[in-house]
């Protein structure tokens, strides 16, 4: 038996592919929703300003209320980023990034979760309504006199698609349908072709061929000297007599 060197490439689960999806659409989404904090960023530190007016800190108070916006929304796109880098590893099937796009998302969820209760509850919330400071209403009607109508609106509704694409993500890479597509391949038994040899193994050598004999090997003589033959007329046998030439 032979051991292939090649692991059997696995194929990935639907699941998998639509989570990486809705990952890019999370991404995505970020980017509106920082375009949009960009564009109404001086409006918004204008509408404060104005709620503050009259306060020793007006100034500083506005510039601190848009510059949270801002840092939220870039910091939002950055872990958006990183997800989608781990969304591209979660399809060549890395359990490790699997993990850290759970923890991760789940941390961008508890903070889109919070972002989106602020939303819908009022917008900002100061705590304000002591001393000088304005009260949480007059700085959401701040807000709504100097920003387009339909930015509230868009941020609600971009916050509620991003939280729901991204906890359906993380859902279904915890699916018990996605685990074999994350689980460590093990290689593959192929039997080996008929009339192949087995790897690794020396090829034996042919046996030496031994030198073919001539003959019969000679035996020593004893000793004995011998004798030239008797000079005899030519095809004349021996012990015959040779006839008369008279």
């Amino acid at each position: 038996m032979v051991d292939s060197q090649s692991t059997p490439a696995r194929q990935r689960p639907s699941i998998v592919s639509i989570s990486s999806y809705l990952l890019f659409l999370f991404a995505a989404l970020q980017v509106i929703t920082l375009i949009i904090s960009l564009s109404t960023f001086s409006k918004t530190r204008d509408a404060v300003r104005e709620a503050y007016a009259g306060t020793a800190d007006a100034d500083q108070t506005a510039d601190v209320f848009a510059a949270i916006g801002l840092v939220s929304g870039i910091v939002l796109l950055l872990l958006a980023v990183t997800l989608v880098v781990l969304a591209l590893f979660n399809n060549r099937g890395r359990n490790g990034a699997r993990i850290t796009t759970w923890v991760v998302g789940g941390i961008m969820v508890c903070c889109l979760g919070s972002g989106l209760l602020g939303n819908a509850g009022g917008g900002f919330n100061t705590g304000g309504g002591t001393g000088d400071a304005p009260s949480t209403e007059e700085i959401q009607r701040h807000l709504e006199d100097a920003l387009p109508s339909w930015v509230v609106p868009a941020n609600l509704v971009l916050g509620a698609l991003s939280l729901i694409a991204l906890l359906t993500a993380l859902i279904l890479l915890a699916l018990p349908k996605a685990h074999p597509f994350f689980r460590k391949a093990t290689a593959a038994w192929e039997p080996p072709a008929p009339g192949a040899s087995y790897p690794g193994a020396p090829q034996t050598p042919g046996q030496p061929g031994y030198p073919q004999s001539s003959g019969e090997p000679g035996y020593p003589s004893s000793g004995e000297p011998s004798y030239p033959p008797a000079n005899r007329p030519d095809d004349t046998p021996p012990g015959s007599t040779p006839p008369s030439t008279s």
